[in-house]
């Protein structure tokens, strides 16, 4: 149970390195400047990297089930290095697809992987009823490393273009590093051999099976949609505000240090409203934002970001605590990429029309569309969540 501990601490370290992006916050005017995109293909370029996480999603679950979630979380690093060094070479559209295309598959490798090991690491102890503080921990160190890497990513970038895909490289040797001692917790394992039946099977019981899991599955969905379409607009946004270049990174680090505070505060925010004020509050954010953003103009209205970076950082421990609880231990990883892979395969449908609306329209008129949408997408989402977790309460 030591080594399981130790976990812990190196899962919070790994959280820290891997959002710690240098080039994050400056990103979108590297491809516009530097590699000469447009919004259309930057959404596009998205679209793709949600393709490769869609294709390696789930199969990276269920190898991490089967090897194990550290060997997944080493792989993870490998590709990391290797995607983030294709960047610093980078001269073009095809070298842009190739370097996101790894950096996909290494996030598929991570995505349900960190959270299940965290999972497995406190089950059985008295710390377990508690997961939803230690992920929302995990969250707050990887969104206070994001915004430390993006502090001063306007001025390295200003400074030399390729600085901040330098140092992401050596950020990545470092979270290789980690991944070395990291211990594989005992877990019940299936034997079965028929892998497409297995991995059907949970597909169905995270869609079909278990109703209180799936309407879950679907509303975090919807939420984590709406906190990522304005990554890759904010940042146009601000230059149409006359927002200066050198503020980006700072503007960039504040909204994570907002995600960051909000996930660490998720678990406290739970226990005093439950989970119908939590889920209605977390509704109230994304409506706000996006009408905010939608009619703001000059260089302060990208505050109103910043409620959406709250929502996405009270959301992630909340839900995953409910979806967690739903799982068996067998498929934990596999189950919780299901859910990144639906996530990734609508970003990758919607994201390029979005993208080509917004070239056309304004990336106000786009905050405005998708106020709209939200409006309509969120309170049967939200009424059906809550009915199901009323009956199950009533159940048990």
């Amino acid at each position: 149970m030591t080594s399981l501990r130790r976990n812990i601490p190196l899962l919070y370290a790994f959280s820290f390195l891997q959002m710690t992006l240098f080039p994050m916050a400056v990103i979108t005017l590297f491809w516009k400047d530097r590699i000469g995109l447009s919004l259309a293909q930057i959404l596009l370029l998205q679209s793709i990297f949600a393709v490769a996480m869609v294709v390696m999603e789930y199969p990276s679950g269920y190898i991490s089930d089967r090897l194990g979630y550290r060997t997944a979380l080493t792989l993870a690093a490998v590709l990391g290095v290797a995607g983030w060094g294709v960047y610093t070479v980078a001269a073009s559209f095809r070298d842009v697809l190739i370097a996101e295309t790894l950096l996909g598959i290494s996030t598929s490798f991570i995505s349900g992987t960190d959270s299940a090991l965290l999972y497995e690491s406190l089950k059985g102890t008295a710390d377990e009823p508690a997961y939803g503080r230690f992920e929302g921990r995990s969250t707050f160190f990887g969104q206070t490393g994001e915004a430390a890497g993006a502090l001063f990513a306007g001025v390295l970038y200003a400074r030399y273009p390729l600085l901040p895909f330098l140092l992401q490289v050596a950020v990545w040797v470092l979270a290789l590093l980690l991944t070395r001692g990291m211990s594989e917790p005992p877990r019940e394992r299936h034997l079965q051999v028929n892998h497409l039946h297995e991995a059907l099977a949970s597909a169905r019981y995270v869609f079909v099976d278990n109703r209180r899991l799936r309407v879950t599955v679907l509303l975090s969905i919807a939420l984590g949609l709406a906190s990522f379409y304005p990554v890759w607009l904010i940042q146009p946004y601000m230059r149409q505000a006359g927002v200066p270049l050198a503020s980006f990174g700072p503007v960039w680090a504040g909204a994570n240090l907002t995600v960051a505070l909000c996930a660490v505060s998720s678990h406290r925010l739970r226990e005093r409203f439950g989970d119908r004020g939590m889920i209605l509050f977390l509704m109230v954010l994304v409506w706000g934002g996006f009408l905010g953003l939608g009619l703001a103009a000059g260089v302060w209205g990208f505050l109103y970001y910043y409620l959406l970076t709250a929502m996405r950082g009270l959301r992630g421990p909340f839900l995953l605590h409910v979806a967690q609880a739903e799982i068996p231990s067998a498929n934990r990883a596999g189950m919780l990429s299901l859910q990144s892979l639906c996530f990734r395969l609508l970003f990758a449908v919607t994201g390029p029309f979005l993208g080509r609306y917004a070239d056309a329209r304004g990336v106000g008129h786009s905050f405005r569309l998708l106020f709209v949408a939200y409006l309509l997408l969120l309170p049967p989402l939200v009424w059906l969540f809550l009915r199901q977790r009323q009956k199950g309460v009533v159940s048990h």
